[in-house]
């Protein structure tokens, strides 16, 4: 009867030891997994697994410059970003439907990052001929948006549909071009580097998806 207690004390042990190294090891991946993110370079959002220090990021696709007009009436372009992480979206003020779960997601995120200097946000209206800076204006204020962290923008229609689609990727539609008059609209949250690369993209109405973001974005800032 001895016997028999040692060997289940010895197996309980055991199966205890085995849990927490198990759990250490799931713990292990995920931390390497985020430690260093990929990079994203077209539509299919394939992973590329580069060097920070590599010569090849130099050509490397890139978000180029754009200048568009935010709530305030002022100019945004790339030199606003520079040096900063930003998480961006395409959204328009009178949306009815995904547009204000979006927007609350990134009210969360703003919580998040509130206090971090080199963490900011940008909105796209795909909407630009009406929403007009007072109308952004307004949407900011009713939703508490912080100015100088979140930057809701509009602009010349042509630009944003090609930063979205040409740029961002933030369409699923593989391989259908799409032009001008064919509405933009995703709930795609897309995260970019402090060197304007695309380091991941988040589904906005996944929570799993958001809680990843946020440790994406602290993952980038030890870069």
């Amino acid at each position: 009867m001895r016997k028999l207690q040692k060997t289940l004390n010895r197996s309980f042990l055991l199966l205890i030891v085995i849990i927490i190294s198990c759990k250490n090891k799931e713990k292990e991946e995920f931390l390497s997994r985020v430690n260093t993110l990929p990079y994203y370079n077209d539509a299919s959002f394939t992973p590329k697994w580069i060097n920070s220090k590599n010569d090849k990021l130099s050509s490397f696709h890139k978000i180029p410059n754009f200048e568009l007009i935010n709530q305030n009436g002022e100019k945004v372009t790339q030199r606003t970003f520079e040096n900063k992480i930003y998480i961006t979206d395409f959204f328009f003020t009178t949306c009815p439907g995904i547009c204000p779960m979006m927007t609350d997601r990134m009210l969360k995120l703003q919580e998040e990052f509130k206090k971090d200097t080199a963490v900011l946000f940008l909105s796209h209206s795909v909407t630009p001929t009406i929403d007009s800076v007072p109308k952004l204006k307004k949407y900011a204020i009713d939703n508490g948006i912080m100015d100088k962290k979140w930057h809701l923008v509009t602009g010349n229609k042509k630009e944003i549909y090609d930063l979205g689609r040409k740029f961002y990727f933030v369409e699923e539609d593989l391989g259908k071009p799409k032009g001008i008059h064919e509405f933009l609209h995703t709930e795609n949250f897309v995260l970019i580097d402090r060197n304007k690369h695309i380091r991941g993209i988040y589904n906005s109405l996944n929570r799993a998806s958001l809680a990843q973001l946020v440790v994406d974005v602290k993952a980038l800032q030890k870069e």
